[in-house]
């Protein structure tokens, strides 16, 4: 976005296109007879005809009727007042965003009044608008080499409105904070493999280091065997590419404590090991880093807003091949935090990982943690594509998290972990730890393997195997990746900070 701007008057306004929302008896707009007189007289009669729809999320482009500095006008429907939320809105945006994409409309103009009701402010609409509008416009370019088109971007964005400017563009600032590092994370997880080596990832993070000014340190494989990092190296023996152990630090006061760790499994492609992957289930497995992308896109967000919350991300980067050198079923390794575990399925791979990486982040002072993993089918099987799964030992902490949740609209269901969960989990002739129980249960048993590192600190397992890809568009942004919790931590993290203030 090169250029954003304020106005208080339709009749001022230059752009490819004016974006009008129409909720159901649109003449209650404030300013709707301006409005219609500069446009058209007729529109309410098109509205009661069905010619423009006030449907939901409905949209009807239509050419300027007058010397208006608008081109066209790009209504799109918002249903009844009383059931506009904040979440609906971002839907409404983002499909803004889609079609702004589609007709390549890169000057344009919003008029506030018709999206402001009784729960949401001129301040809301622009928030959600410049988050939902870029989530909606995200395309992953690729690599083809037979297109000379460029890539679209809106070039200009004015609010038409009579709020106070200074407070518009915070909120304009924020969304777009929100959404660009959802897009960033997005852009990590639909990269390719080959190019998104750990080692890349650890570039990756350290251009985040410089930008916001965070601590980092990036291990790697010779320091990660000094400290005793078995569980991750375990998984990384078959590989020729070396893993990094990535440690972002944002310190927001001037002691360091009250720390959250957020751990991201980070494995850049996931051939199952010798305990191999069917062909089928190989192909996106490119995506099996999706919590490093989430974990790194909150710390961009962070680093943006600067919450007076200290926060440390740690991400375990490896992949996980097959060779000569590689772990096998009946292995024994020993964690870091000096667990030893009986390897059963060299294909339950992130927990080994997310084991030393929670043990590194408590090691760096971490007292709340939160993983983020696609850690296991099971939690599809269990709550579909739609749903994250999540595993706690702390009822306030999560209480916290879910509130964050609501507020994003991305959607978290609890699984229990019982005491029978972990006694199957510990359960082994040789080791301490067993890594794959079986299937049944299968979500709980990866998390709660996890669960068995982190000891008394407050601790939430995000199992996003289902929700951090979809198969096709859908109301935030297209197929692909979702960058899914990365508007959720970033908000418990403001929350927190928040409380914390009080």
């Amino acid at each position: 976005m090169k250029t954003l701007s304020f106005e208080t008057e339709l009749s001022k306004v230059e752009a490819d296109v004016l974006v009008v929302g129409l909720p159901e008896h649109p003449e209650n707009i404030a300013g709707w007879d301006a409005f219609t007189e500069s446009f058209s007289s007729r529109v309410l009669d098109w509205v009661r005809s069905g010619d423009i729809r006030t449907g939901f999320k409905e949209i009807v482009k239509m050419p300027s009727m007058s010397e208006q500095g608008y081109q066209r006008v790009l209504f799109v429907g918002l249903g009844s007042p009383k059931e506009l939320t904040e979440d609906k809105l971002r839907q409404v945006f983002a499909s803004v965003g889609k079609e702004l994409l589609a007709s390549k409309y890169g000057n344009v103009a919003i008029w506030t009044a018709p999206f402001t009701t009784d729960e949401l402010t001129c301040a809301d609409v622009v928030y959600t608008a410049s988050e939902g509008i870029v989530l909606g416009s995200y395309k992953f370019e690729g690599y083809r080499t037979d297109s000379n088109e460029k890539d679209f971007s809106i070039d200009a964005l004015q609010f038409i409105s009579t709020f106070d400017e200074e407070e518009l563009k915070a909120a304009y600032a924020v969304g777009k904070a929100y959404a660009e590092a959802v897009n960033g994370a997005r852009h990590l997880v639909n990269m390719p493999p080959n190019l998104l080596t750990p080692s890349k990832l650890a570039e990756h993070a350290i251009e985040l280091a410089e930008k916001y000014d965070f601590e980092i340190e990036t291990l790697g494989k010779q320091e990660m065997e000094e400290l005793g990092m078995g569980a991750i190296l375990a998984v990384n023996q078959g590989s020729a590419e070396e893993p990094r152990m990535i440690v972002l630090k944002y310190t927001a006061t001037e002691e360091w404590g009250d720390v959250v760790g957020l751990v991201g499994k980070g494995v850049t492609y996931d051939t199952g090991g010798y305990s191999l992957k069917p062909r089928e289930s190989m192909v996106g497995m490119k995506g099996d880093m999706g919590g490093a992308a989430a974990v790194l896109g909150a710390m961009a967000i962070i680093g943006e807003l600067r919450p007076a919350q200290n926060v440390i991300a740690v991400v375990g980067a490896t992949d996980n091949m097959i060779s000569g050198e590689a772990f096998k079923p009946d292995d024994v390794i020993t964690s870091l935090s000096g667990k030893t575990i009986e390897v059963l399925n060299t294909d339950a791979e992130g927990r080994l990982v997310l084991a030393d990486a929670v043990t590194y982040a408590k090691q760096c002072g971490a007292n709340y943690l939160i993983d983020v993993a696609t850690l296991t089918g099971g939690v599809i099987v269990a709550l579909g594509n739609d749903k994250t799964g999540a595993l706690t030992n702390n009822e306030e902490f999560f209480e916290e998290f879910m509130e964050a949740s609501l507020e994003t609209g991305e959607f978290v269901w609890r699984l229990p972990l019982t005491e029978s969960d972990k006694k199957r989990i510990r359960k082994s002739d040789v080791a301490d730890l067993n890594n794959s129980p079986g299937r049944d249960g299968h979500m709980i048993f990866g998390g709660g393997f996890v669960g068995e590192f982190v000891g008394d600190t407050p601790w939430i397992h995000l199992d996003i195997a289902g929700t951090s890809d979809a198969a096709a568009a859908h109301d935030l942004g297209p197929k692909g990746a979702t960058g899914v919790m990365v508007r959720t931590l970033a908000t418990l993290i403001e929350r927190m900070a928040e409380k914390d203030t009080e």
